[in-house]
């Protein structure tokens, strides 16, 4: 798709797969670089014309050697390196950037990167130890290839930039300084994770209408009225009812248990939590530094995404909490005395184990989910000789966030497998508004009869769930939105 002067649609570009830059807009882009050099004079300009970090009140040349040393010499990262897909998002985040005035870039430098992308060069970006107050360590790794320097991945295999890069790139005045401003890794891993978060509202609501149905519990505590106010648990509320509509009570079940009623209120909390993520994310605010705005250059902290990273650290906490109440929803299922169904869901109680094991693969996972809860963002510490003495490590929260969805998808998997089971060793089809799930988890994987390995299936169901095409059932998985980046 081509790129003009009125807008950057990312998520366009990124299904595009092709990307070209209109001549408009590059004319723009070298009417304001012109304006940028002009601005360059004597008067210090951090990262232009001075080090960096404690080095800021030391002159360096404006020139390209000392624009190819802030990018080498910060590259000090390691494995494990970010994917592909991570890495192109990656790329684009940073394209938004330049094509914004403030920073100045030159159109050969944004056309140097728009020919990467389309041809699928991928540097080899780490994800973790980064110690910096923004992300220079894993910029400085992703755009010191652009010079050859450093490695790329190539069909994974980790590669020299030299061998893949036909002509290295010469970075200009304040051209490298702003490659490896802002918190763009945090920014792509955020919206990333954004997109698996939705997933997982639908199928855990989808997962507790199931619980409701099989357990035969009351309907009553989950009509929409109830929410009073809260528009986000009403919609939750609504949703669940329409699933359950039709699904038989059990006379002597009095009260379900808590994991069974309070699903909704959890999955309330996490929408609720989602959607402040998704509103920071829709912010546009400068992330280089400095900005060349009004004609001069001005410092800014763009590069401390603390709120980015705090909104991850919440939203980590509101999918423990969800897959605590998952996990026990699970082991009611394969309680007879709740269900009224064989012992642990097996045809044939004792000579068979049924699917017991499968709880304790989820109560695994939790144990892992749990200790994500710890928040990533906090916890500062001195660099750069005092000068750099905050950071908010938000990379750090993203990657919880992203740990964090895999392992809810796995004990959603789990749960789900349960429910389908317990439905097919109950009378009925269960409710009109859950007749559809049903029927697809059958196919993906059938009932057990016996006992079997079900660890390739938990698996297999965790992919299909997290992937673009699933559409299982009535309310399910949205399409998928791509990530929300303010343009």
């Amino acid at each position: 798709m081509k790129l003009s002067t009125k807008d950057f649609p990312l998520a366009s570009a990124f299904e595009a797969g092709f990307l070209e830059i209109d001549p408009a807009l590059l004319a723009e882009l070298g009417e304001n670089r012109t304006r940028v050099l002009a601005a360059l004079t004597d008067r210090p300009v951090y990262g232009v014309n001075t080090g960096m970090g404690r080095l800021a009140g030391i002159a360096a040349p404006a020139s390209s050697a000392h624009q190819r040393n802030l990018l080498i010499g910060r590259a000090v990262g390691g494995p494990p390196w970010l994917s592909a897909d991570e890495v192109r998002w990656l790329m684009l985040v940073r394209l938004r950037d330049l094509l914004a005035p403030e920073a100045g870039a030159s159109p050969e430098l944004v056309t140097f990167l728009v020919d990467r992308l389309n041809e699928g060069f991928t540097p080899a970006v780490p994800r973790t130890g980064l110690g910096s107050a923004g992300e220079i360590i894993p910029l400085a790794h992703a755009f010191q290839t652009f010079l050859g320097v450093g490695t790329v991945l190539v069909d994974g295999v980790e590669t020299p930039a030299a061998e893949v890069l036909a002509e290295p790139y010469e970075p200009g005045p304040k051209e490298a300084a702003t490659l490896i401003q802002g918190s763009p890794v945090a920014e792509t891993l955020a919206a990333l994770a954004l997109t698996e978060v939705r997933r997982l509202v639908d199928l855990q609501t989808l997962a507790a209408a199931i619980a409701i149905d099989v357990l035969g519990a009351p309907q009553a505590v989950y009509r929409p009225s109830l929410a009073g106010d809260d528009q986000v648990l009403r919609s939750v509320l609504r949703e669940v009812s329409g699933l359950i509509q039709g699904a038989a009570e059990r006379p002597e079940v009095v009260q379900a248990p808590v994991s069974v009623r309070v699903a909704p209120r959890a999955l309330a909390h996490l929408t609720r939590v989602a959607g402040e993520l998704e509103e920071v994310l829709r912010r546009s605010v400068p992330t280089d530094s400095p900005v060349f705005l009004d004609g001069e250059f001005v410092s800014t902290t763009g590069f401390h995404a603390v709120e980015l990273g705090l909104r991850m650290d919440a939203v980590t906490a509101a999918l423990v909490h969800l897959g605590e109440v998952s996990v026990q929803r699970t082991h009611r299922l394969l309680d007879e005395r709740f269900s009224g169904l064989p012992a642990q869901l097996a045809v044939d109680p004792g000579p068979q184990a049924g699917l017991v094991p499968l709880h304790k693969r989820a109560v695994g996972e939790l144990h892992a989910l749990r200790r994500l809860a710890t928040p990533a963002t906090l916890g500062s510490v001195d660099t750069s000789g005092g000068q750099e003495d905050v950071q908010a490590f938000a990379w750090a929260a993203a990657n919880q966030l992203r740990d964090a969805c895999a392992r809810m998808f796995a004990i959603t998997a789990g749960e789900l497998i349960t429910g389908s089971q317990a439905r097919w060793l109950a009378d009925g089809e269960g409710p009109p508004g859950l007749r559809t799930a049903y029927e697809w988890l059958r196919t993906v994987v059938p009932p057990v009869a016996e006992d079997r390995s079900l660890g390739p299936e938990v698996t297999a169901l965790a992919a299909v769930m997290n992937s673009d095409s699933f559409r299982p059932f009535r309310r399910a998985t949205r399409p998928r939105e791509m990530p929300p980046f303010a343009r």
